[in-house]
């Protein structure tokens, strides 16, 4: 089963994935697909706000703040990991409940990043957001750090977030019933 749709101007398939006997999502997968990753950049960042960095979480946003960056000509953009490195310093950590990830999970930022942060415009960047935990977890560690969230960007906007006027995105996806069904937003 899959969900069709027109995302930045490009046909795309969603795998229907059922998450219990309840609901189910369209999995929006950009990781391989350059097309489609090159036109949601391009697409978000003729919505995006005057911003001074660009930060997203690991992992399935990596590809799409890579690519914003090269179009808008930047050398560089910050990650929130899943995971505490060897190479991170002076780590700040919040914790997130994912709607496709069990149980509780935590966000890192290296310090050095947070730095870089402070007093500066920041955009904070999603593949979909849905309850909206991993975007507020993103924008508290911004905050922490002594960044000025700008923006709150994803692809795509999912089930109620669609109806949030705090967020830019590209389209909006429904939840589905477990056969498939696009439930009502």
């Amino acid at each position: 089963m899959t969900y069709n749709m027109t995302i930045g101007g490009v046909e795309h398939a969603l795998p229907i994935c059922k998450l219990n006997d309840d609901l189910a999502i369209g999995a929006f997968v950009i990781f391989g697909n350059v097309e489609l990753t090159c036109a949601c950049a391009k697409a978000l960042l003729e919505k995006a706000p005057e911003f001074d960095y660009m930060i997203a979480p690991e992992a399935k946003a990596i590809p799409l703040i890579h690519e914003m960056a090269r179009q808008s000509g930047r050398n560089d953009y910050l990650l929130v990991r899943k995971n505490k490195k060897a190479y991170m310093q002076s780590v700040f950590e919040v914790e997130v409940q994912s709607i496709t990830t069990a149980g509780t999970q935590k966000l890192y930022m290296d310090g050095a990043d947070a730095e870089k942060m402070k007093g500066k415009r920041i955009l904070v960047l999603d593949d979909v957001i849905s309850t909206g935990e991993s975007i507020r977890a993103v924008e508290e560690l911004v905050e922490k750090a002594g960044g000025i969230v700008v923006g709150r960007m994803a692809v795509l906007a999912e089930g109620e977030a669609a109806k949030r006027d705090d967020i830019i995105f590209l389209e909006p996806l429904p939840l589905f019933k477990p056969d498939g069904t696009p439930l009502p937003f």
